[in-house]
């Protein structure tokens, strides 16, 4: 097991990149993006929802080959930091954008997006190796705690500059707000970078991409042979989705359809945020003890609940209460997500076959979600219809992991004597 330094540097990064996550993916950036860029017209939820699935899908296409490239060349850190650098400039340029900028905006949060979901894969990777298999449930768990607790840092550090609310008049203090957050992102992902070492490995740039091609390949070739992972992947491909799109359009719903404030938002945000941390900490030891398999299928029949009970809001009281329901099923099912995948994953192929479940499956599931909430929502004009459409993947995704066998016993070795 590493070194409690190494361990917190991991841990940090959680804190660092999720101020990313709740600010330019699930609150502040969609809602200016709509209401101000796009001067609150329909069709800013499906150009939203095309930006996020756009994003998603050049991770898709692009993580395998890193990840197998980071692998091969020993090199995994230098990619973080490539992905990290990429969503933090990205993230000051969009500090520059205003009305009327639909294209453009679109584009560099595209490129800080993939930044910030490219990254994850090098990022998750770390996991397996240091953790300990008795503590994988428990560390993964720790690290969305300090993730969700470094969304909440963020709020209450820019509750001053957004209370004003996401409307043109304050647009100002909201750019400003998006350079707090890629300062925020770069200060506190340092200690990692610092803590780190890439391993050394001897191949050339050129051969090691040529490698990666043959060995993506060659995975997906024989991806049968891991008859659980490829079942957790595909199961992981429909609730994610779900989950995903559930965060990219929380704030658009909660503010179009309830009529919530930027200020009551912001509250129910802190809300949300608060209960994730409890989530991520109470089910990754739960994770531990009674397996990462049972717990997901546990959060899966919340994440159904959570879905009936916004459908069903009338009231923004009861929708507090949605959202503390929310925060826990998501803190829970990420954690124990990742926990699965790092048990179920060859550690000669770790960052590979993170780059299928943080890319290919994690970000492909996230392609077609918002997509349907955003055209859905502009036919039926009522975000509840599109909302609905989500049960729909988290049935899948529960009836695909139910024959999954979670323990490291699953995991078959393949050779290349298997071809």
């Amino acid at each position: 097991m590493s070194s409690k330094r190494t361990i917190v540097s991991w841990l940090m990064f959680d804190f660092a990149n999720t101020s990313f996550s709740v600010m330019m993916v699930t609150f502040a950036f969609p809602l200016y993006f709509k209401n101000i860029i796009c001067g609150a017209e329909a069709w800013g939820d499906a150009m939203w929802g095309v930006s996020v699935s756009v994003s998603m899908f050049v991770v898709a296409i692009i993580s395998p080959f890193l990840g197998a490239a980071a692998d091969m060349s020993g090199r995994r850190k230098r990619f973080l930091l490539i992905f990290t650098l990429m969503a933090v400039l990205a993230t000051v340029l969009l500090g520059f954008t205003g009305p009327g900028m639909a294209v453009f905006a679109a584009l560099l949060f595209i490129v800080a997006n993939v930044g910030f979901e490219g990254g994850l894969v090098f990022y998750d990777a770390y996991l397996p190796e240091i953790a300990s298999e008795r503590s994988i449930g428990r560390l993964s768990g720790y690290g969305f705690a300090m993730g969700y607790f470094g969304a909440l840092t963020i709020l209450l550090l820019l509750f001053p500059l957004l209370k004003g609310g996401i409307v043109l008049e304050n647009s100002q203090n909201i750019r400003k707000s998006f350079f707090v957050v890629a300062l925020f992102f770069a200060l506190f992902s340092a200690p990692l970078f610092l803590a780190l070492r890439d391993r050394k490995k001897t191949e050339l740039p050129g051969r090691t991409f040529m490698s990666s091609i043959r060995e993506v390949r060659y995975t997906i070739m024989h991806i049968m042979n891991y008859p659980d992972l490829a079942r957790f992947l595909l199961a992981f491909f429909f609730y994610n989705d779900a989950i995903l799109t559930v965060i990219a359009f929380s704030s658009i719903y909660a503010q179009n359809t309830l009529g919530f404030t930027t200020s009551e938002l912001i509250v129910f945000f802190m809300i949300v945020q608060t209960t994730a941390i409890i989530g991520s900490i109470v089910f990754g030891i739960i994770t531990d003890r009674i397996g990462p398999k049972r717990t997901i299928v546990l959060t899966l029949f919340i994440w159904c609940a959570v879905i009936v009970m916004a459908i069903m809001t009338r009231e923004k009281t009861f929708f507090y209460y949605t959202g503390l329901l929310a925060g826990m099923s998501m803190g829970s099912s990420q954690a124990a997500s990742r926990s699965m995948m790092a048990r179920l994953t060859p550690k000669e192929h770790v960052t590979e076959f993170f780059g299928f479940y943080d890319g290919t499956f994690g970000k492909a599931s996230a392609i077609l979600g918002p997509v349907i909430f955003g055209v859905v929502s502009v036919q039926a004009g009522d975000q509840r219809y599109a909302l609905a459409s989500l049960l729909f993947f988290f049935i899948l995704g529960l009836v695909c992991i139910l024959p999954v066998r979670s323990s490291s016993t699953a995991l078959r070795a393949v050779s290349r004597s298997d071809a």
